[in-house]
C-alpha cells in the first residue's frame, strides 16, 4: 500500500543534536580536540573583549564556524550562514541549539576581525602542535620546507601604474585592456584591488599571476606541519622565508626542500646554520650543490620520499580549504586564514592517525 505524502509544516522534536550526530561521526574527534585548544584559549579571548556592553558572538562559536568553514569549502560567509540555518550537523559543532538565531553575515564577518587583530591564529595553531607534542608525534631531527603560490583576489587588469589616469571603459563591469607593448612590473605598477599583490611567474612554463607566497615547514615523522607564514610574493621570498623558518631548527638535524633549491647560495646557509641539507638534485644542472658526502647516505633518500608529504599539505589548502585563490586582501589578512587553514590541516592529521582525545 502506498504512504501519503503528508506535508507538515511544523513539528516537535525530543532529540538533541547530540544525539542526533552519529557517534562516528568524523568530526566528532575534531570538534573535542578544537574544544581543548579553546579552553587554553579562553584566557586570550578575555583581553579581547571589554568588560562592559552587549555582549558579541562569542569567540568560540565564531572560531568553530570558521572550522566548519574551510573544512567543508564553504565560499563565503553569507553561504557559511545559510548552512548554519538549517544545517543540524553544523549547529551542533558550533553549539547552537534549534532555536537559536543565526547571526547576520557582516556583522560575523565585523567580529572575525577582532580575532585577526589579536593573533588568534597563531596562537591556536600552537595549541594544536602542542596537543601533538603530548601525544610524542613531533621529532626534532628532520623536516622539509617549501613555499606555494596563492593567487589574490585580484585581476591583471587592476594592475596598473599609480596615477594612471583612468578612461571611463565601455563596459564597466569588464572593460577591454589592451596590455601589448607595456612591460609592467613590480617596481612600476601595484593593483589597485590588492595593492600588497605582488606579479609572479612559478616557472618559465607558467603566467603570471598576482599572488601571495605561503611558506610551510613540515616534520618528516608524521607530516604535520611546525611551522606556516605567508609572505609577499618575490623571486626570493621562498628562500629568505625558508632560512628564516629554519632558524627554530635544533643543530644536526636535516632540512629536506625541492629541486628549486639546489643552489650554492641556499645550500651554504643551510650548513652555516649546522643543518644537513636534503635538497633535491636538480639533474638539469651540470653540477648540484648536493654532492656525494650527502647523497651517499640512505637518510638522504628516505627524506627525498618524506619531504613529498609537504605537496599534500599544499594540496589540502588548496583544494578543500579553498587556497587556490585566496578570498581576502593583504598579507596580515590571508596569512591570518593560511596559518589558520594548516592549524586545520594537523587537526586533520591527528584524526586519521588515531590520536586519543583527553
Amino acid at each position: 500500500m502506498r504512504g501519503d505524502d503528508r506535508q507538515q509544516a511544523a513539528m516537535w522534536s525530543h532529540l538533541s543534536p547530540e544525539q542526533r550526530v552519529p557517534p562516528d561521526h568524523p568530526l566528532r574527534p575534531i570538534r573535542a580536540m578544537v574544544d581543548g585548544v579553546l579552553r587554553e584559549l579562553s584566557p586570550r579571548f578575555e583581553a579581547l573583549y571589554a568588560k562592559r556592553g552587549r555582549p558579541s558572538i562569542a569567540p568560540e562559536k565564531l572560531l568553530r564556524a570558521l572550522v566548519l568553514q574551510l573544512l567543508y569549502s564553504v565560499r563565503s560567509e553569507r553561504l557559511l550562514m545559510e548552512q548554519l540555518d538549517y544545517n543540524l550537523l553544523f549547529r551542533w559543532f558550533v553549539g547552537l541549539n534549534m532555536d537559536d538565531p543565526i547571526w547576520d553575515a557582516t556583522v560575523f564577518t565585523k567580529n572575525r576581525q577582532r580575532l585577526l587583530d589579536g593573533d588568534i591564529a597563531q596562537a591556536f595553531f600552537e595549541q594544536v602542535l602542542a596537543q601533538a607534542r603530548a601525544q610524542r608525534l613531533l621529532g626534532d631531527e628532520h623536516f622539509t620546507v617549501d613555499g606555494t603560490l596563492i593567487e589574490a583576489w585580484a585581476g591583471l587588469k587592476s594592475f596598473k601604474k599609480p596615477g594612471e589616469p583612468r578612461t571611463p571603459p565601455e563596459d564597466p563591469g569588464n572593460p577591454t585592456v589592451n596590455f601589448h607593448g607595456e612591460r609592467r612590473s613590480n617596481a612600476t605598477h601595484a593593483s589597485t584591488t590588492d595593492p600588497e599583490a605582488r606579479l609572479i611567474r612559478k616557472g618559465h612554463q607558467h603566467e603570471a599571476k598576482l599572488g601571495y607566497l605561503g611558506h610551510a615547514r613540515m616534520d618528516n615523522r608524521q607530516g604535520l606541519v611546525v611551522q606556516a607564514c605567508v609572505t609577499p610574493a618575490t623571486g626570493t621570498a621562498e628562500w629568505e622565508a625558508a632560512l628564516a623558518m629554519v632558524d627554530r631548527v635544533p643543530a644536526g638535524a636535516t632540512l629536506g626542500a625541492d629541486r628549486g633549491s639546489d643552489t650554492r647560495a641556499f645550500v651554504a646557509q643551510v650548513r652555516a646554520r649546522g643543518l644537513t641539507p636534503h635538497v633535491a638534485q636538480n639533474t638539469s644542472r651540470r653540477r648540484s650543490a648536493i654532492d656525494g658526502r650527502t647523497t651517499r647516505h640512505a637518510g638522504y633518500w628516505l627524506s627525498q620520499r618524506r619531504r613529498k608529504r609537504v605537496e599534500e599539505v599544499f594540496g589540502w589548502l588548496k583544494t578543500v580549504a579553498l587556497f587556490r585563490k585566496t578570498r581576502h586582501r593583504g598579507v596580515a589578512r590571508v596569512g591570518w586564514l593560511f596559518v589558520f587553514a594548516t592549524a586545520l590541516y594537523n587537526l586533520v592529521r591527528l584524526r586519521n592517525l588515531g590520536v586519543a582525545v583527553t
